[in-house]
């Protein structure tokens, strides 16, 4: 990712990332965040003080940014301050901003089928993406970048290389999905990349697939503020309401915490439905004693 125009602070900070083995589409989005600060302030960035860094996240806070766009720059920025110059201090000078804890959207299983039989074509290569997301609860980087060699119909295993945070997994292959991958193979015939982009050697992109994702949506008449991340959450909510342990559910989604599986407790409504009242016990209890009174 060096050009030209790459200053030696720059070539410093992408070597330090490197060396942690962040990956290139990491690599830029923390550089992109320190030449917005050196936007702001207006010099080199490894020259600012604590007093234009708090204003820098004041100005973030008055434009309106993100909270997800906010901590990811205050991820960045303590990066190149602590590690690529040396300043450990100006970490005392950032702060993370709370983000408030949404329930994730969940469609039906319904709602799933009908968006799968939407999918766009021409052939069948979106509609196996789109099914390996739901079908798997991959991310959609995790099913952009699968090779024909991480099926592993032998043993019904997907080989996730690399997903989140550089992790390799596995992940559940059923047999439906399986019969559905082949009948995509046998049509595309892809090689290397299990869904090519254009240029074939590329794999195909994120946003390629969301908008496959929004196409099917809007043609299955959804109107739920679903996103194509929404298809993991179904695929682990699902799961769930199948009474699936939720340590199994963890491992195949690749959450390093359980805490981060259990938020699906509060969307799986079949769970909520069918699970008894503490109530209900104590209405029995009262009955039996009522019971007992009149003998």
């Amino acid at each position: 990712m060096r050009d030209d125009r790459t200053t030696p602070l720059r070539e410093r900070m992408i070597e330090d990332m490197r060396i942690r083995g962040l990956k290139e589409t990491t690599q830029k989005g923390h550089i992109r965040a320190v030449k917005n600060f050196a936007a702001f302030l207006g010099r080199p960035p490894d020259t600012a003080t604590p007093d234009e860094l708090r204003a820098y996240q004041l100005h973030m806070t008055d434009t309106d940014v993100s909270t997800a766009s906010f901590n990811t720059r205050i991820v960045s920025l303590r990066l190149f301050f602590g590690v690529t110059c040396g300043r450990e201090e100006m970490k005392r000078y950032m702060q993370f901003r709370r983000k408030p804890r949404k329930l994730p959207v969940v469609l039906s299983i319904k709602e799933i089928g009908d968006l799968l039989a939407a999918v766009p074509g021409p052939g069948l290569k979106y509609r196996a993406a789109l099914g390996i997301s739901y079908g798997a609860g991959l991310r959609a980087s995790e099913v952009c970048h699968l090779k024909v060699a991480d099926i592993d119909s032998d043993r019904m295993l997907i080989h996730v290389d690399e997903g989140k945070n550089g992790k390799d997994r596995k992940a559940m292959l059923s047999q439906k999905l399986l019969d559905l991958l082949r009948d995509y193979w046998l049509e595309a015939r892809p090689e290397g990349w299990l869904f090519p982009g254009k240029p074939k050697i590329n794999p195909l992109s994120p946003r390629q697939l969301n908008r496959a994702f929004t196409s099917a949506k809007h043609m299955a008449g959804i109107n739920k503020p679903a996103t194509l991340h929404t298809l993991r959450h179904s695929f682990a909510t699902h799961l769930l309401e199948a009474n699936t342990d939720m340590r199994v559910i963890q491992v195949l989604l690749g959450h390093s915490k359980l805490s981060t599986t259990a938020r699906y407790t509060h969307v799986a409504t079949k769970t909520i439905r069918n699970t008894v009242s503490p109530f209900d016990n104590l209405k029995q209890l009262q009955d039996h004693t009522l019971r007992r009174g009149l003998e």
